[in-house]
């Protein structure tokens, strides 16, 4: 006849279970969970501290996600929630640097048009963004989530994501137009070897 198990160790059981069903189902997303919240906060210890409460907020409701779900569409809402919380928490206590700081990291002109369109610039056109917009564009364009898991995840209805998506590419567009002429991209009615005269 076998014994009973135990309560306690029926308990470590199962919590070693649900880790090691956690671990397979969320952990795989860390790098993308990283990679949004830098785009989103702008700084990298502010998307550390997103994407561990994000984990942290996963894991305390582990229990209540469904199985054969979307995982990364359900952690990117938690880390959008987070993202969302911080940005509430600095606008209540706002961090004033010292104002000869300030004007010294305030560019003096605009930057000269390059020769080589370089990453630094797309991102920087996609960090001037507000941040409504940007989260519509890394999600959709970036993280390629449909319009649909997008608004699950912004928590608002799928137009307002198709409208700012639409905000967002004409922003783009227009600051990234002096970069793509210089390439010879969108130049309307131009094109090599073909003369207007």
């Amino acid at each position: 006849m076998a014994k009973p198990v135990p309560a306690a160790s029926k308990r470590l059981f199962l919590k070693a279970n649900a880790r090691a069903e956690f671990e397979a189902e969320a952990m795989p997303h860390l790098d993308d969970l990283f990679r949004t919240a830098l785009r989103m906060t702008g700084d990298r210890a502010r998307a550390d501290d997103a994407v561990q409460e994000t984990y942290l907020q996963a894991w305390k409701s582990f229990g209540q996600f469904e199985k054969g779900t979307n995982c990364r569409a359900w952690l990117f809402r938690i880390l959008f929630y987070c993202v969302n919380h911080q940005r509430r928490k600095l606008f209540r206590f706002p961090l004033v640097g010292d104002a000869e700081e300030i004007l010294e990291s305030t560019p003096s002109g605009p930057e000269p048009v390059t020769e080589a369109l370089r990453d630094e610039q797309i991102l920087g056109a996609l960090d001037s963004l507000p941040p409504d917009y940007r989260a519509a564009v890394v999600l959709v364009d970036v993280e390629e989530f449909g319009y649909k898991e997008a608004a699950e995840i912004l928590g608002i209805p799928i137009g307002t994501v198709m409208s700012r998506l639409s905000r967002a590419r004409r922003k783009l567009r227009e600051l990234l137009a002096d970069t793509a002429k210089s390439y010879g991209i969108g130049n309307r009615g131009e094109r090599k070897g073909v003369r207007g005269d």
